[in-house]
């Protein structure tokens, strides 16, 4: 068994449930990642298995790759689909050039919010499980670390019209190529303010890690 594995995780199950599955297949307990996906996002984990554990430091500063989707029209609670509408239009009318250009003009340091959402601690404590117990007792978290996000490339790959309940939206695919603690929920946000619409992250899949490329991981069930 490599002591490090390149694994394509699928939408719907979070980073710990990768690991869970392959414990039971591999037999192997120690088992460690080099940076979480969302439940909602799909695309390349970087384990360490037993003594390649000790490695996964060397990976988790490393630039990323991800192919997204931000759906412009709506933003929610939590920066993705999962979350609540918090504001919506009912049109929204966008020029391919004016994308273009907005898209391109993501590229540089950028200094944005995290989602409260996020898996950044504040206090010794994930935002999401303080979003998540503020939610739970009708209140929103409106203090969230704002962090500066180095965005190296932004290219637009396609663009879709579509109706979702009776109102307009465009959905936007960006190849993002970014650094190390840069969060696509808070692009996708960024990008929708600087159209002048509120958006939202409605899909979004890692693609390469540093060196390290998607059509070389396993899929789960592979093992």
């Amino acid at each position: 068994m490599d002591e490090i594995l390149l694994i394509d995780k699928p939408i719907g199950i979070t980073s710990f449930d990768v690991i869970r599955q392959l414990r039971r297949r591999i037999g192997i307990q120690k088992i460690g990642h080099a940076g979480t996906l969302d439940p909602l996002a799909s695309g390349l984990m970087i384990l360490g298995v037993g003594p390649g554990t000790k490695r996964l430091t060397e990976f988790i500063k490393l630039d990323k790759e991800y192919i997204a989707e931000v759906l412009i029209g709506e933003s929610r609670i939590t920066g993705d689909m999962e979350g609540e509408v918090v504001q919506a239009v009912t049109e929204v009318y966008l020029t391919p050039q004016t994308i273009l250009e907005t898209v391109s003009s993501m590229v540089g340091t950028l200094t944005l919010p995290v989602s409260a959402y996020s898996a950044i601690k504040k206090a010794g404590v994930p935002m999401y499980k303080r979003a998540r117990e503020a939610a739970r007792n009708g209140e929103v978290v409106t203090c969230v670390p704002v962090r500066e996000m180095a965005v190296y490339e932004a290219e637009l790959l396609d663009t879709k019209n579509t109706i979702i309940n009776d109102s307009e939206r465009v959905v936007v695919r960006i190849r993002f190529f970014v650094g190390s603690g840069t969060y696509i929920r808070s692009l996708g946000e960024e990008l929708g303010r600087r159209l002048g619409y509120p958006a939202t992250l409605q899909n979004l899949r890692r693609t390469k890690v540093g060196e390290f490329d998607i059509k070389d991981a396993k899929k789960i069930e592979d093992f």
